[in-house]
């Protein structure tokens, strides 16, 4: 791919997506449920720190690429479009570290350019640190299923920037919660937020967190609350971190027991330091979520 100059990407994407306003809490008027009869909706599911597009292949990559948080890099937009290939295949897609549109990143909303690049019809950015022109620290939700609602929260902790996207599918009365988190890197911390996020699903029958949690998880013992809702990630800890050499676990997704999961593994996207975690779950029908249809398996 060819290096565009940066005012030309960000001339062309303001031009396209002129006009899109992204309020702290959204709801949409959904098109009729789609009816499956007893058959569970089938979803792909992707959770994915992208450390805001920058390469990373190597420990002494964390000095020499330094510089590209705090400035444009010609090879960043490429990355992204790498991103966006493998995300095509995904209906609901949480992504952290992402820029919401600073001098580093060209004045480009990444969660904006990924949705378009890739073909979601809905995605919602969470900043959750505002460094101005400089950096514009966020969350990301990018979904091809229509959220009937997305709220988003700050998490408690002594140091400011984290958050908690939430976002509602299906009917009131029986909905799939959806939250996309990066969580604290310090244990008091995030034994906090996750108290907290236990309060905000405590009720609910569906749900899924994905995200960076920055703990292995036996770390989430920490929250005990958590599986005393019998929220809980199946199978083996996958390894995430560093993406070149994974020797930990701090990328999970996490489903309530009525949310079957057929199919669950790391994908071999070496970008960020991070390497996606991506999960098949098979939803229950009676959630009837809006616009879902039946789906392949994940290769």
């Amino acid at each position: 791919m060819s290096y565009q100059p940066l005012q030309r990407i960000r001339s062309r994407l303001e031009a396209r997506l002129r006009g899109w306003q992204t309020p702290r809490r959204t709801r949409s008027k959904p098109p009729p449920p789609v009816e499956r009869g007893d058959a569970p909706t089938r979803l792909n599911l992707l959770s994915f720190n992208i450390q805001t597009g920058i390469s990373s292949g190597r420990y002494r990559d964390y000095l020499t690429g330094s510089w590209q948080h705090v400035l444009p890099s010609s090879q960043r937009m490429g990355n992204l479009d790498q991103i966006a290939r493998q995300l095509h295949r995904f209906d609901m897609v949480g992504l952290q570290e992402i820029d919401a549109g600073s001098l580093r990143s060209g004045f480009v909303n990444q969660a904006e350019y990924l949705a378009m690049r890739a073909g979601f019809p809905f995605w919602r950015h969470q900043l959750n640190r505002n460094i101005g022109k400089l950096a514009q620290h966020s969350n990301a939700l990018l979904s091809k299923v229509t959220p009937t609602d997305t709220v988003e929260y700050r998490l408690p902790g002594m140091i400011p920037g984290r958050g908690v996207l939430v976002a509602h599918y299906g009917r009131p009365d029986n909905p799939l919660l959806l939250l996309v988190v990066h969580l604290a890197l310090g244990s008091r911390a995030r034994r906090q937020q996750l108290g907290f996020i236990a309060d905000l699903v405590s009720g609910y029958r569906n749900v899924i967190i994905m995200g960076d949690m920055n703990c292995r998880l036996q770390g989430l013992d920490e929250a005990r609350r958590l599986f005393d809702l019998d929220l809980h990630a199946p199978g083996d800890e996958l390894m995430t971190f560093p993406s070149w050499q994974p020797e930990r676990g701090i990328d999970h997704i996490l489903v309530s027991p009525s949310i079957h999961v057929t199919k669950l593994g790391t994908l071999p996207i070496h970008i960020s330091d991070h390497l996606p975690v991506a999960m098949e779950v098979e939803v229950p029908a009676d959630v009837a979520l809006h616009g879902a249809t039946p789906h392949s398996s994940l290769a």
